[in-house]
């Protein structure tokens, strides 16, 4: 062999070590680059729009500053973040961290933290816990699709070894070294011809004797095409398309996700401010009944009202105490359960805006602008005449409250998960025909060439190898393999029916729920809207009625039983009517997400659809 030829593998050899030489941050920025990129294709495939998925944790997280800024409890640095872990023989946060992750965008300092609705869902889109999860399911359903495309990659191999050995015995021993190399190349196409080649160098240097080199060179090459079973793209790039449907049905799940998401926060900061209200209205309650038992400890004292009456007041204002220190026990529980919804620490100090429940209060007060189900003014008819029910008010109905037949198409449409499980049908037609495959027969045809020789310490001449053709060893293979033998195969087969059978049955029960769901919705609307204007009529009704009572009773002619029972109807009017207000707004969230019309971003950002035009 030449040495200008030696020079040249040699050099080869050089670079591919070079090449492969690669940091574990390299590696890591590779497999984002891929994951971020199959995600890009499948979101803009999936919903027109691609969205930047973060996986990496912030610099400083609100959980972080609200840990540190205010003084809370922790046991352990993994309370702060991953980047406050300590460093280790084990964990080394430079090597595997991006240091371009920033702090995360969101409200808050170390004081009290005050966030609207509109803010909570940002917080949780950084903070939760369970978001985060469902946003790293989706990266590594991106990193499984990028290993099932990388069987059909062209893959490169390169090895370098060096080995020192010796025989013999006494003047008869024979000792040398030998330091060989390979590059390998494979390569699998998508109709399933397979091809590998590789090309083999090594270097035969004796230590006794003549003390000679000797170059060993040796090519290489096999194929493999299958021409019945196993052949054709369909069949072999099953496993991928399946993973490029996975990462599909994996984007569509995390935008369902993110509205039944913003569907439980809402639910849950609503709960809060109801939770709240119900404080106020237990607090006015409770110094209602405490003026009125000590007008009525007056008037006993004064002869003018029995002393069981006073009893009687006494215990009503027990009872309100009670209700009073538990609606504040129900407000805290509440506002813990979405203190950890959101990912912030359940002992952070936190504050809602007071003016929330009233902007859905004003939000909603066109709603009780329609004809009241009560009138008893003018000529009222006898009692035993006909009744005549009043059918709800539909011109005052809200903006969600749509047609039934409308909002079905709607979410026909729209629903992404619905969309999943007819393409799931599809998947299981496509595995019919592929366990139909297998049972065909098998015919493959193959070839190997080989040429050049390897050089060892016991295979030194002639001399140096050389790449010569025409010294080549060639093959060629033709394998068959008759189906007599397919019983696995055979039951494989039927069960990919059943299952096509079970993905069936599977839509058609999705399909039937969705209809379902949103008929209910529908139905839940129209009755919180008649439950607003009730509620509404009845505060006003119990308002009055405790202030007639409370003049009667001072002029001797009601019972202080009276005074309490409206006082209580009062309250419970009040809490009916916040609770109708927050239930006919998250029948509309509901409403929305079940239609799979809900817009919402990975940052928590969400937008409803304007449904008036389908009224």
């Amino acid at each position: 062999m030449s040495l200008f030829r030696i020079i040249k593998i040699s050099c080869l050899f050089s670079v591919i070590l070079l090449l492969s030489c690669r940091s574990t941050r390299d590696w890591r920025e590779q497999a984002d680059r891929q994951a971020e990129q199959l995600l890009r294709a499948s979101q803009e495939k999936v919903t027109g729009k691609i969205e930047p998925i973060s996986v990496e944790s912030p610099a400083d997280t609100l959980r972080r500053r609200l840990l540190l800024g205010q003084n809370l409890q922790f046991h352990n640095p993994a309370s702060l973040g991953i980047r406050d872990l300590p460093e280790t023989d084990a964990w080394q946060p430079q090597k595997h961290l991006l240091a371009s992750a920033t702090a995360s965008q969101t409200p808050g300092g170390t004081g009290n933290l005050r966030f609207t609705l509109v803010e909570a869902l940002q917080i949780a889109a950084g903070n939760s816990r369970e978001f985060q999860s469902r946003k790293d399911t989706l990266f590594r359903t991106a990193l499984a699709l990028d290993l099932e495309a990388d069987d059909f990659r062209s893959t490169f191999a390169g090895m370098l070894e060096s080995e020192i050995s010796t025989s013999g015995e006494k003047d008869g021993r024979t000792s040398g070294m030998n330091q060989p190399g390979r590059i390998s190349l494979a390569r699998k196409f998508r109709n399933g011809v397979e091809l590998s080649s590789a090309l083999s160098v090594n270097l035969v240097k004796m230590l006794t004797g003549e003390r000679a080199s000797y170059w060993g060179i040796l090519g290489d090459a096999s194929i493999s095409v299958p021409l019945l079973r196993g052949s054709g793209e369909f069949v072999v790039t099953e496993s991928l398309t399946q993973a490029e449907r996975n990462l599909v049905y994996a984007v569509r799940d995390f935008e369902q996700y993110k509205r039944s998401f913003v569907v439980r926060i809402a639910q849950s900061y609503l709960n809060v401010l109801q939770a709240g209200q119900r404080v106020l209205n237990q607090e006015a309650n409770y110094k209602r009944v405490v003026a009125s038992t000590r007008r009525s400890r007056r008037m006993a004292d004064a002869g003018r009202l029995p002393e069981y009456q006073f009893d009687q007041a006494v215990q009503d204002e027990l009872n309100a105490r009670e209700n009073w220190i538990s609606a504040q026990q129900s407000f805290e529980s509440a506002l813990d359960s979405l203190k950890v919804l959101v990912g912030l620490p359940v002992d952070a100090k936190i504050e809602l805006p007071a003016g929330e429940l009233k902007l859905l209060e004003e939000a909603l007060a066109g709603l009780l602008s329609g004809e009241s189900p009560i009138d008893y003014s003018g000529i009222v008819p006898p009692a035993d005449a006909p009744v005549e029910l009043k059918l709800p008010d539909s011109k005052v109905s809200g903006r969600n409250e749509i047609q039934v037949a409308k909002a079905v198409e709607l979410a026909l449409t729209n629903r992404l998960d619905l969309q999943t499980l007819a393409d799931r049908v599809t998947d299981a037609q496509r595995r019919v025909r592929i366990t139909e495959d297998a049972l065909r027969a098998e015919l493959t045809l193959g070839g190997a060439a080989s040429v050049g020789q390897s050089r060892s310490l016991a295979n030194t001449d002639p001399g140096n190898a050389a790449l010569r053709t025409r010294d080549g060893r060639y093959s060629a293979l033709l394998n068959l393999d008759l189906p007599f033998e397919r019983t696995a195969e055979r039951n494989s087969y039927r069960q990919s029916l059943l299952e096509l059978e079970s993905a069936v049955r599977t839509y058609q029960g999705e399909e039937d729920m969705i209809k379902q769901t949103v008929r209910g919705n529908l139905r839940e609307l129209l009755e919180y809207r008649e439950s607003l204007i009730i509620q509404n009529l009845a505060v006003k009704l119990a308002a009055r009625r405790v202030a007639s009572t409370d003049m009667l009773l001072q002029a001797g002619r009601a019972e202080i039983r009276d005074l309490l029972e409206a006082q209580g109807a009062l309250l419970s009017a009040q809490n009916s009517l916040t609770s109708a207000l927050v239930s006919y707004r998250m029948q509309e969230l509901e409403l929305q997400s079940n239609l799979g019309v809900l817009s919402v971003s990975a940052d928590g950002l969400w937008q409803e659809m304007d449904l008036s035009r389908f009224k």
